[in-house]
C-alpha cells in the first residue's frame, strides 16, 4: 500500500500517519516519487482504507494488488521518464545507448565514444568490471578502465553507464559513473541492489537469464525501495532450448511491462541474439513493440575485441541502424532522441555557446498553433520534451510574430500532409517573414478521432468540426454520413468548441482530432483511426528567427550533426529552359532533390514560386556554391534553411 502525502504535510501529520500505520502492524518506508512524497506500507493487517484517507495530510492512497507496490502502475498511472544528465529516457523519445561490451584501452573506448555519438547515440556503454563465466576470460580493467570511460563521456558529451559488480565497488563508482548497471547475472543479488539504490543514482536493470517478469519487477522494487527513483528496465533475451541464438529475445514482455509497470524498458538485442547480423533486426523489432531505447555493443574493430566480438556491430552497421530507427520512430508514435554537445549548439554550419547541458533557457517557449492536445503539441513534445515551455497561438501568422517578435524561441509549424499536401499557407508566411528560418523538421504520424462529449452517439450528431486539412484526411468516412462540416483554425480548437455549446447541443457535436485533444478536454472518442490512409503523416518545421540577419540558430534537441536537408524558393524568368537550367545546377553538384513544387505568385498572375527541398552532400562548401550560382540564374531566390532533416 502506498500514502501519498500533501504537499508541505507538517511533521506531526506525518508522525500521526506513521503511528497510525505501525499501531496497525505494517513495517514503514519513506520515500520520494517523482513529485509525491509517499509512505509505503507493507502488512497484511485488516485496515479500512477510508480511515486512513480521512487522516490529515493524506492526499490519496494506492492499495496495489502486486507486490511490486513502487514499480506498479497502480501506484503511478504516467510514464515515469528517468533523467540522466541531459538524456531522457520514456516518454515520446527513443534514447539509444551504445559502446563497447568492455572497457580495453583509453584510445579504444575514445574511438568508439566518437564513432556512436557521431551516428546518434545518447549515452555510452562499457563495462570496467567484467563478470563472466569463464575464470580465465578477460575481466576488464577495473577502476582504471571507468576512468578512461569517464574521461570519454565528458569529452564528447555523453553521459556513461557501466555494470557494478559488487557492493564493496558501488561506493568508489559513484563519482565516476552517470548511471549503474545491475547486469543480468545479479539482478537477484539482492545485497547489492540495496546498496546501490541506498546511492540514488539512476539505475539500468537488466532481466536475468531464467528471471520471470514478476522476479525482474520485484528485483526493481528492491532498488526503488532503497532510496533509487530513477530505475530502466532493460530485456536482454532469457535462456530457452533454443540453440541458434545466444538468448531468446523476449519481445512480448515489452507490452506487458508498460502495462503492469510505470518505468521505461529498454532492449539489449546485442546479449539476446550474440550474433552480429542479427542485432539490427532484433533491435528494430524491440522499437516496434514500444521499447524507450536500444543499449548496443559496438567496436570499432570486433574480431579483435576482448569481450563478446562475434555480437558487437562495426560502426558502419550502427550508422544504419540508427538511421533505421529514424525511420521506424515516426510509425511508432516516437521520435529518436539527440542531444548536442557541451558547449555548442548547431547552427547551419556555425557553431555557437550553450549550456553544458544543452538546454533552452527556461523562458525561452516554443510557439505551436493551437490548444492543448493540437497535433503540432505532440511535434513539439517530440523535439524539446514534455516538459518544455511551450506558448499557445491562435494562428500561424501569430506563430510566427511570436518567434519574430522573440516572445517564444522556437516554433513548431505544420507544412505538408502525406495525404493532403502541402500546407501552403504556411509555406506563403516563410516569404512574409525573411527573418524566420527553419532550423529543424519532424514526421509525426496523424491519427484522427471522431471525438464528442459522452452523451453523443454516431446517430445523435449533426455538425462535425475540424480543420480542412482533417476533413480531407478523412473524407472516405465522412462520406458514410449526413454530417454538415464546420471548418476551425485547429484540430485542437474544434474539440474545444464542443464544450462552449450548451448541454442541449453537446450530443449534436463532434470534432475530428487526435486522442490527446480528447484527454486534455475531457471528451471520448466515439470512433478512432477514421483518417482514409493509415499510412498519415505530417512534416513538421521547426522554425527560429536569424541573428542579425545570420543563421538562425537550431535546437539543441534536434541534435549536434551537421545539416543534411535544405529548403529554398525561387522564381525563374519567362524562357525557354529556365527552370531546367536551375536544376542542372544542383544535378551538376551531385544534389539530390527530394522536393519539387509550384505556387502562385500572389498578384502575378501566371508566374509561379518552385518550391524545393534537397539532401545536401557531405563536402563541405559544395552546397554553398551551388547557392550562389542559383542566385544568378532565379529570381525572387530565398533560402528557407538547412537543417537535419527526417529524410
Amino acid at each position: 500500500m502506498i500514502v501519498i502525502l500533501s504537499k508541505g504535510i507538517s511533521v506531526h501529520d506525518k508522525g500521526m500517519i506513521r503511528a497510525f500505520l505501525e499501531e496497525r502492524g505494517f513495517s514503514l518506508r519513506e520515500q520520494t516519487l517523482g513529485d509525491d512524497e509517499i509512505i509505503g506500507a507493507a502488512g497484511k493487517a485488516a485496515l479500512d482504507i477510508q480511515e486512513l484517507t480521512l487522516l490529515p495530510g493524506v492526499e490519496r492512497v494506492a492499495a496495489t494488488s502486486k507486490p511490486f507496490e513502487l514499480a506498479s502502475r497502480e501506484t503511478k498511472s504516467g510514464d515515469s521518464i528517468v533523467t540522466v544528465g541531459p538524456v531522457k529516457i520514456g516518454g515520446s523519445r527513443i534514447s539509444i545507448i551504445a559502446g563497447p561490451c568492455a572497457v580495453e584501452s583509453q584510445e579504444q573506448i575514445l574511438e568508439t565514444a566518437e564513432r556512436v555519438r557521431e551516428s546518434g547515440a545518447v549515452i555510452l556503454r562499457g563495462g570496467a568490471f567484467k563478470p563472466r563465466t569463464s575464470p580465465y576470460a578477460f575481466q576488464g580493467l577495473g577502476m582504471k578502465g571507468l576512468e578512461y570511460m569517464k574521461t570519454a563521456g565528458e569529452k564528447l558529451s555523453m553521459p556513461i553507464v557501466t555494470e557494478v559488480v559488487s557492493p564493496e565497488w558501488a561506493a568508489q563508482m559513484k563519482d565516476l559513473t552517470d548511471m549503474f548497471q545491475i547486469g543480468a547475472r545479479n539482478m537477484q543479488n539482492f545485497e547489492l541492489l540495496k546498496k546501490v539504490g541506498a546511492l540514488g543514482k539512476p539505475v539500468l536493470l537488466k532481466r536475468g537469464p531464467s528471471a520471470t517478469i514478476e522476479e525482474w519487477l520485484l528485483s526493481a522494487e528492491y532498488l526503488l525501495a532503497s532510496g533509487t527513483r530513477d530505475v530502466v528496465l532493460c530485456e536482454r533475451g532469457i535462456r530457452t532450448f533454443e540453440t541458434y541464438t545466444r538468448n531468446t529475445l523476449d519481445i512480448s514482455a515489452i507490452p506487458v511491462i508498460k502495462r503492469l509497470s510505470h518505468l521505461p524498458v529498454i532492449v539489449d538485442p546485442s546479449h539476446a541474439v550474440g550474433i552480429r547480423n542479427m542485432v539490427s533486426s532484433a533491435g528494430l523489432a524491440a522499437i516496434a513493440a514500444g521499447a524507450d531505447g536500444l543499449t548496443v555493443e559496438v567496436h570499432p574493430r570486433p574480431d579483435a575485441a576482448l569481450s563478446d566480438g562475434p555480437q558487437s556491430l562495426y560502426p558502419s552497421q550502427f550508422e544504419r541502424l540508427m538511421r533505421d530507427i529514424e525511420a521506424l520512430a515516426p510509425v511508432v508514435g516516437k521520435e529518436l532522441l539527440r542531444t548536442p554537445r557541451a558547449g555548442t549548439k548547431l547552427t547551419s554550419g556555425v557553431e555557437t555557446p550553450v549550456s553544458a547541458e544543452g538546454t533552452l533557457p527556461l523562458s525561452d517557449k516554443i510557439a505551436f498553433s493551437g490548444e492543448s492536445g493540437a497535433y503540432a503539441e505532440q511535434a513539439l513534445m517530440r523535439a524539446f520534451g514534455e516538459d518544455a515551455p511551450r506558448l499557445a497561438c491562435s494562428s500561424f501568422s501569430g506563430l510566427f510574430d511570436a518567434v519574430l517578435e522573440g516572445s517564444a524561441g522556437f516554433g513548431v509549424v505544420p507544412v505538408e500532409n502525406s495525404l493532403a499536401g502541402s500546407i501552403h499557407e504556411n509555406y506563403d508566411l516563410f516569404l512574409r517573414y525573411p527573418d524566420i528560418a527553419i532550423v529543424g523538421e519532424l514526421k509525426l504520424r496523424i491519427v484522427h478521432c471522431l471525438i464528442a462529449h459522452e452523451t453523443a452517439a454516431l446517430d445523435t450528431i449533426k455538425v462535425v468540426r475540424s480543420h480542412s486539412q482533417g476533413f480531407a484526411q478523412c473524407k472516405d468516412f465522412l462520406d458514410k454520413y449526413p454530417w454538415r462540416l464546420e471548418s476551425c483554425y485547429n484540430t485542437a480548437a474544434a474539440v474545444a468548441s464542443i464544450l462552449k455549446e450548451s448541454e442541449l447541443e453537446r450530443p449534436t457535436i463532434a470534432a475530428i482530432a487526435g486522442e490527446a485533444a480528447a484527454r486534455a478536454h475531457g471528451l471520448t472518442v466515439i470512433k478512432e483511426g477514421i483518417e482514409t490512409n493509415p499510412l498519415n503523416y505530417t512534416r513538421f518545421v521547426i522554425i527560429s528567427r536569424k541573428n542579425n540577419g545570420d543563421i538562425a540558430p537550431a535546437p539543441p534537441s534536434m541534435g549536434s550533426g551537421k545539416p543534411n536537408k535544405a529548403s529554398l524558393v525561387f522564381s525563374v524568368s519567362d524562357k525557354p529552359g529556365s527552370l531546367i537550367t536551375c536544376l542542372k545546377i544542383m544535378s551538376d553538384r551531385g544534389i539530390n532533390m527530394i522536393k519539387l513544387e509550384s505556387r502562385p505568385i500572389q498578384g502575378q498572375p501566371w508566374r509561379y514560386l518552385f518550391y524545393v527541398d534537397v539532401s545536401l552532400p557531405k563536402a563541405d562548401g559544395e552546397f554553398d556554391f551551388v547557392l550562389e550560382e542559383l542566385k544568378t540564374k532565379t529570381e525572387d531566390f530565398h533560402f528557407l534553411g538547412a537543417y537535419r532533416g527526417a529524410l
